[in-house]
């Protein structure tokens, strides 16, 4: 190997090393970013089921309950930045294939996709409220819920369309709280390097946390595909309306309570995924 070469080859190993410390950075914060939101929308589903809820419990309300602390709106930024660098890592898994044997296939980077998508508008909806323009951080997930179905309904097949979606959205649910409970997690996780009592607490935040989403994701869907076969966009629900809709159930407010500890429980995995993931 001459040294032309040689150069050559350090300059593309330099290279693969930087994109994969931005892309391992990117999405180590995107985790943190989402365990917050996740642990804040808990909390304040949480005050509802004791009859203390003040705010939405959705990321509009989140992002008020920290756009009140001090520093709020350093911390907003901080959140919005680290939601960019979630969607831009699964925006590299699209392009370069994702971390395990089957990385690269189309369904994994159609997933990636999709995932990219919804963190590429969940990081415009926070950064917006960071800037004060309050789209889509101010408005009710509830809100937004009923008005796009709203529209949907009045296209030509939007009974069908919003009904589909409603599935695919229920299935989702039903999906990842599947995946939960068999521990699929394991997969991505750096299992060698936490201690056994670590390991533990991870397989109950990602258990308990999972299943819960799974639950909320659910039942949205089913509020979805209910609001299209009655033609009644009123009957869609957002986030909040969805939990809120857990303390009307025979169980009361203590379903609620289960399905906001699960989801202060999914924030806390982030926080792990942030440090175990494999990337």
């Amino acid at each position: 190997m001459n040294t032309s070469t040689m150069a050559q080859s350090g300059r593309l190993g330099a290279r693969r090393a930087a994109r994969g410390s931005a892309v391992e950075w990117a999405a180590r914060v995107g985790f943190t970013a989402r365990g917050v939101i996740y642990l804040l929308v808990g909390v304040l589903a949480l005050q509802i089921a004791f009859g203390d809820g003040k705010r939405q419990a959705d990321r509009g309300g989140a992002l008020a309950a920290v756009a009140d602390k001090p520093f709020g709106s350093v911390i907003l930024w901080a959140l919005g930045i680290g939601l960019v660098g979630m969607a831009l890592w699964r925006l590299s898994e699209v392009v370069f294939g994702s971390v395990g044997p089957d990385g690269r296939k189309v369904t994994k980077r159609l997933m990636s996709a999709g995932r990219f998508l919804f963190y590429a508008f969940v990081a415009y909806s926070v950064l917006s409220f960071a800037v004060g323009s309050g789209s889509g951080g101010s408005g009710s997930s509830d809100k937004q819920s009923k008005d796009i179905t709203a529209r949907a309904l009045e296209w030509p097949g939007g009974q069908w369309l919003v009904g589909a979606a409603g599935v695919g959205v229920a299935v989702a649910g039903v999906w990842i709280a599947g995946r939960a409970l068999l521990r699929s997690f394991h997969d991505k996780l750096k299992l060698s390097e936490m201690g056994p009592r670590v390991r533990k607490l991870v397989d109950v935040t990602g258990v308990g946390g999972g299943v819960a989403r799974g639950v909320v994701f659910a039942a949205a869907g089913a509020f979805a595909v209910r609001a299209a076969v009655d033609y009644e966009p009123k009957k869609a629900k957002g986030l909040d309306d969805t939990l809120r809709s857990f303390a009307d159930t025979p169980l009361g407010p203590w379903l609620l309570v289960l399905i906001a500890v699960g989801l202060v429980l999914f924030g806390v995995f982030s926080f792990a995924m942030a440090r175990w993931r494999k990337v």
